[in-house]
């Protein structure tokens, strides 16, 4: 049962990194069976208790699964493997729909934002010392926060919405904690959660957002924090609505220590309201990116929370990188300044195409959801065969996997790079990517 590789250590971190290691050079592969804690323990002349301890440090951590009389084994696909190499190779002549990226002719121009900030750097240089956010960054985006709703509270500013995620995360639970998770969601999200040594728990979802009755056997089941995308969600387009918030706030009230995790990053990109659940458990953030409505690459986040989860965000930034750069900061000011973004235009952009091809499908008797955002779900009767066929045809789509955990197969298919004339021949050969195998009678 040991096999060719040998695990070494004294220690349950020692024989825990071991693992890892063998696994990140490959020399332990998916699926492979561990030794058993008490062969292992005699093995490594350690008491059986510390090869517990790792191997319940593996498992905390996304590495490996137990599956009681199947032992131990690694992970299909552990957490070192990030969801994102789940995409498709998209070959020459091949339109790539599965990216999640926005539509790059409705970013704004940073230029003049840059220069902007370059002048304002050269009159008044950020030095060491300086505040972590600036003062009318701070303004601007806790009024437009007060407009839809969100509680008050103090804003801060991280390196975009995952890096805000995993701070308020970090802040407030420990490994083996509990975290209830949209299922399908945002791949990335599902990436983080067993990295930091948390236990994700799925909470199904549709277009109106997270199932009442599955955040509530969620809460049932002590999740220590829950993550919420209230438009524009990944990968299905949902968005919550009031009806639905109301429901989601009741419960949520009846568990008031349960961190509360609200992701915005429709904002600006969106025409549907915001309907925020915060402010009826004791801890909550809301997140808000500016990455699909001013380009990914300007990597930058807002916030605004209780003011002991956002004082240990800003406590923990001081003590690794210190601040978010000023200049990045300006950068936006300056975009907000002079609306280089106009929200209803973008928003009916996506919408536009989105409906559009969510209209096509269901002409050729295939269902699917977007409500909001730039992405629509499809929902199919397997992912590798649809991949495939519509790789063959022409389209490069996202598979399911990379967003789900219990939920159903699907696709998802990003329109931000759809012309009018691509929805008909798009939803022909997703209809028959779907259905394969059904006669289709021409008249």
């Amino acid at each position: 049962m040991l096999g060719e590789y040998r695990i070494e250590g004294r220690r349950a971190s020692e024989i825990a990194a071991s693992v890892e290691r063998a696994i990140g050079a490959g020399e332990l592969l998916p699926g492979e069976v561990l030794p058993p804690m008490r062969e292992l323990a005699v093995y490594l002349e350690v008491n059986p208790n510390t090869v517990a301890s790792a191997y319940r440090t593996l498992r905390d951590r996304g590495v490996v699964e137990t599956g009681g009389r199947r032992g131990t084994r690694v992970r299909p696909r552990p957490t070192s493997t990030p969801r994102e190499a789940l995409r498709v190779e998209v070959p020459p002549g091949v339109r790539n729909v599965s990216d999640g990226n926005p539509d790059p002719a409705l970013l704004p121009a940073l230029g003049p934002a840059l220069a902007a900030a370059a002048e304002r750097a050269t009159a008044r240089p950020t030095l060491y010392g300086a505040p972590l956010i600036d003062e009318e960054l701070a303004g601007r985006a806790r009024a437009a926060l007060d407009a839809d709703g969100v509680p008050a509270g103090p804003v801060a500013v991280t390196s975009g919405s995952l890096d805000a995620i995993e701070r308020v995360l970090a802040a407030h639970l420990r490994p083996g904690d509990a975290v209830a998770v949209e299922d399908p969601g945002w791949g990335s999200l599902l990436d983080l959660i067993p990295a930091l040594g948390l236990r994700p728990v799925p909470v199904a979802i549709d277009e109106d957002g997270p199932l009442p009755t599955e955040l509530e056997r969620a809460l049932a089941l002590g999740v220590r924090a829950a993550i919420v995308t209230d438009r524009a969600q990944n990968p299905t387009g949902a968005a919550v609505g009031a009806a639905r918030a109301e429901e989601l706030r009741s419960l949520l009230a009846e568990y008031p220590t349960v961190l509360l995790i609200e992701d915005d990053h429709g904002h600006h990109i969106v025409d549907v309201p915001l309907h925020p659940l915060a402010g009826v458990t004791d801890h909550w953030v809301m997140v808000r990116s500016t990455a699909k409505a001013y380009g990914p690459d300007l990597r930058l986040a807002v916030l605004t929370g209780d003011e002991v989860t956002v004082d240990r965000v800003r406590g923990r930034q001081r003590l690794g990188p210190g601040w978010v750069s000023h200049l990045l900061q300006d950068t936006l000011i300056h975009l907000w300044q002079t609306d280089a973004v106009d929200p209803s235009e973008v928003a009916g952009s996506y919408g536009r195409r989105r409906d559009a091809l969510i209209r096509a499908l269901a002409d050729r008797g295939v269902a699917a959801q977007g409500r909001s955002g730039m992405n629509v779900w499809v929902p199919v009767p397997e992912e590798t065969g649809t991949v495939s066929r519509l790789l063959h045809a022409g389209w490069a789509v996202a598979p399911g996997a990379r967003f789900r955990m219990d939920s159903p197969p699907g696709i998802r298919v990003t329109v931000s790079s759809l012309s009018h004339g691509d929805t008909e021949p798009l939803a022909e050969a997703i209809a028959a990517a779907c259905l394969p195998g059904e006669a289709r009678r021409y008249d």
